[in-house]
């Protein structure tokens, strides 16, 4: 059965959402789902931007086939050509076996990596700034590589004023019938995991991201039609400025993230005492994370958000504590830059970790380091609290202010 949404009058939500997938990319959880958006224009040509993922083929090819209502599909403008976008234009093609597709010359050579049907044939390039009529609708393409596949380009519609952002200002999570951003709660419902998907699907490209918002900020868009997520038709500003800072690197909050990995308690535990007295300096927005239960992606996503960052963790293997080493070579492989960090390190007869710590986080660009690092030997003695202390009020005078 058929599931499809008026964007306009004559253009066309068709996507559709997985509800089972549990990992997005193999990587990261998804217990909210995740929606594959496409769009079709019905004009004097029949227009579909962008295809879906495999597991909600059928579905996908029941909206576009109901839209279509017997007419045949004209072109396919394919804006990005990751598989869960991808997966079914072959299928299109076999449905629709005079359909052109158009694409820039580094999506021609991408189909052809991915599909064996002759492509060469049917393929329309086209460049920056070029146009392209519908009939009542005039396409004009942006380029947008790096954001976040070097093919990855925009469509916008020019009379509507709409962008097709490809894979730019989506977010992980399922569609429940709301599909625009004035149906939902964004903030409270949808913001963290619209953090979550930019700070480690886009994230490592700043540069990138910022260039494409720089040739955004030149269009006049009234309406942002993401491949993932809810489709934006006010309060565009809102989620630009997101974008703005999560591309720059700026904290969104003047808060302290604390990640602790600890093997028997007592290096958590020095970092509840630690929490407690920041909370005493007045510093209120405090999240507290264990590396070894807590996925990744989440922690990268908390990183992005926070000023300060706090890393506790034992020493293990005479190296750092695995899951802490393994959360930040992964901070360091998604570019984060422009933090200020804190050190505990312990260790029973050779704390060797906060040194170590200290090492990745310098290669970080823009990283700042708060004191020298906390050194516990076991557990926390009653001889370090005026330490802890210091170290507390240093965190909470740069938060604070």
């Amino acid at each position: 059965m058929y599931n499809t949404r008026n964007i306009t009058k004559d253009i066309y939500w068709v996507g559709a959402s997985d509800r089972r997938l549990e990992l997005f990319e193999n990587i990261m959880p998804i217990t909210k789902g995740v929606s594959y958006n496409s769009y079709l224009i019905m004009d004097d040509k029949t227009v579909l931007l962008d295809t879906a993922d495999a597991s909600v083929s059928r579905q996908f090819i029941e909206n576009v086939q109901h839209v279509l209502g017997g007419r045949s599909l004209d072109y396919l403008i394919v804006n990005h050509m990751e598989p869960d976008h991808c997966a079914v234009i072959e299928d299109i093609v076999l449905r629709h076996p005079n359909l052109k597709l158009i694409g820039n010359a580094k999506t021609l050579q991408m189909i052809k990596q991915f599909f064996d049907f002759d492509v060469e044939s049917r393929f329309v390039t086209v460049k920056e700034g070029e146009t392209f009529s519908t009939g009542h609708h005039t396409l004009t393409f942006v380029m947008a590589p790096m954001v976040h596949w070097p093919e990855a380009m925009f469509t916008y519609d020019v009379e509507e004023k709409i962008l097709f952002s490809a894979d730019a200002f989506g977010t992980f999570g399922a569609l429940n019938g709301n599909i625009f951003n004035d149906e939902v709660d964004f903030e409270k419902d949808w913001l963290s995991e619209a953090r979550r998907y930019y700070t480690n699907i886009v994230g490592k490209y700043g540069a990138p991201v910022q260039a494409a918002l720089k040739k955004a900020a030149t269009i006049d868009i009234q309406m942002i039609c993401p491949l993932h997520g809810p489709i934006w038709r006010n309060n565009l500003g809102y989620i630009l400025d997101k974008y703005n800072k999560w591309s720059t690197y700026t904290p969104e909050d003047d808060a302290v993230m604390v990640v602790y990995g600890s093997m028997y308690g007592n290096t958590e535990a020095t970092a509840n005492v630690l929490m407690t007295k920041l909370a005493e300096e007045g510093v209120k927005n405090i999240v507290a994370y264990s590396v070894s239960n807590t996925h990744v992606s989440h922690l990268i996503a908390e990183a992005f958000r926070c000023s300060h960052i706090v890393l506790a963790a034992p020493t293990y293997n005479n190296g750092i504590f695995t899951p802490m080493e393994n959360f930040l070579l992964d901070l360091k492989a998604h570019g984060l830059q422009n933090r200020t960090y804190a050190i505990i390190e312990n260790g029973t007869w050779a704390p060797v970790s906060g040194c170590q710590m200290m090492n990745i986080v310098q290669e970080m660009k823009d990283s700042k380091i708060i004191g020298s690092t906390f050194t516990l030997k076991s557990s926390l003695k009653e001889c370090q609290v005026e330490q802890l202390n210091c170290l507390a009020k240093e965190i909470a005078k740069q938060v604070n202010n």
